[in-house]
């Protein structure tokens, strides 16, 4: 068979995202496609944000914005960007009644015929890992998807965002390293999809992902260890001590990035742990943004995601930027955590 012609046929398997979301809903013949068209519009956004920070040094979009946000951390100008994306394609889509941001104050309501008639709302976190924009480390973007309580027809409220994590219809992320990938979950299991440069688009790279039962790696923020909670510290020490003779030798790795360290954990197998500390009891994550979006992948993908004392995806929100801590990882690492978080 000729190179060129063994090169086609290679091409003709690559199933797009766009392919890939309706090819699912074939599978539910009542399916009024509105949830593969927000995936399709996620994409959309994240690929515009792509090209911004592949430019990153070369442009003015590095640096900060000379803000704060709701979180009090300083704004990234690409930060802003990010979020101006997502919101504008969200808002000009036919599926999406109204956004959460980490950036924003407080959800946004798409009041409009259109919109109010759409049945998913979606919260993201539009550029995780900001704070490494500037020395060209790994970040991405988080999003979630929640089917809409509120009747169809009238502009949604904040009852509909402050739904539990079980709730969840979909959730994803996209990582933007040395390639880019968005990697989403339903129910009926995870994907992913890497960023085709020469076509522009998301392709089919790693179908059914799941989380390894048990892994060597565990990330973690030593600089905070005597901020946690004795149990914690006690099971970072055995992390530490681990050898041949015990599951290990275990490695520790912690970017700083939550959507790089989790990823690569759910590929490999791993644990990541985000605890609280003396002086930030209930952490820095965002429940809402970041913490129910991987928890709710995690599970999917075989694995398990707690605050330390229950699972994430049963805690009722209260507020929009509630924050919370977090394990999620291996199932088998899990459960080593957790003979530790219960003494």
């Amino acid at each position: 068979m000729p190179f060129t012609e063994s090169i086609h046929m290679v091409n003709r398997k690559v199933q797009t995202l766009d392919e890939f979301t309706i090819q699912q809903m074939r599978d539910f013949p009542h399916a009024t496609g509105e949830l593969a068209s927000l995936l399709r519009d996620i994409g959309l956004a994240s690929k515009r944000v792509n090209v911004e920070v592949n430019k990153a040094g070369l442009v003015d979009i590095l640096g900060d914005a000379g803000t704060v946000n709701v979180q009090g951390e300083d704004v990234k100008k690409l930060d802003i960007y990010a979020n101006n994306q997502l919101m504008g394609v969200l808002k000009h889509g036919i599926s999406c009644a109204g956004i959460g941001s980490e950036e924003l104050d407080d959800f946004i309501a798409f009041d409009d015929p259109v919109s109010n008639n759409s049945k998913y709302v979606c919260l993201f976190d539009p550029l995780d890992g900001s704070g490494n924009i500037d020395v060209n480390v790994s970040i991405g973007t988080i999003f979630s998807i929640f089917r809409r309580v509120t009747p169809l027809g009238t502009p949604v409220t904040k009852e509909d965002f402050l739904q539990p994590g079980i709730n969840q219809v979909a959730a994803g992320y996209v990582v933007y390293g040395s390639s880019t990938m968005l990697v989403y979950g339903t129910r009926r299991g995870v994907n992913g999809f890497t960023l085709d440069q020469a076509i522009g688009e998301f392709t089919l790279s790693n179908p059914n992902i799941t989380c390894p039962d048990h892994g060597r790696i565990y990330s973690v923020n030593h600089g905070f260890f005597y901020q946690y909670d004795e149990r914690v510290q006690q099971y970072i020490t055995a992390c530490q001590k681990k050898d041949a003779t015990n599951g290990g030798p275990y490695t520790q790795r912690y970017i700083g990035s939550m959507v790089a360290d989790l990823h690569r954990n759910l590929i490999k197998g791993g644990i990541f742990m985000y605890p609280g500390t003396k002086d930030k009891p209930n952490g820095k994550l965002r429940l809402l943004y970041e913490c129910n979006p991987f928890a709710f992948i995690i599970e999917v993908a075989g694995g398990k995601a707690t605050n330390g004392v229950e699972r994430i995806l049963d805690i009722q929100p209260t507020h929009l930027h509630q924050r919370s801590p977090l394990f999620a990882g291996s199932r088998g690492m899990m459960e080593e955590l957790e003979t530790f978080l219960n003494k």
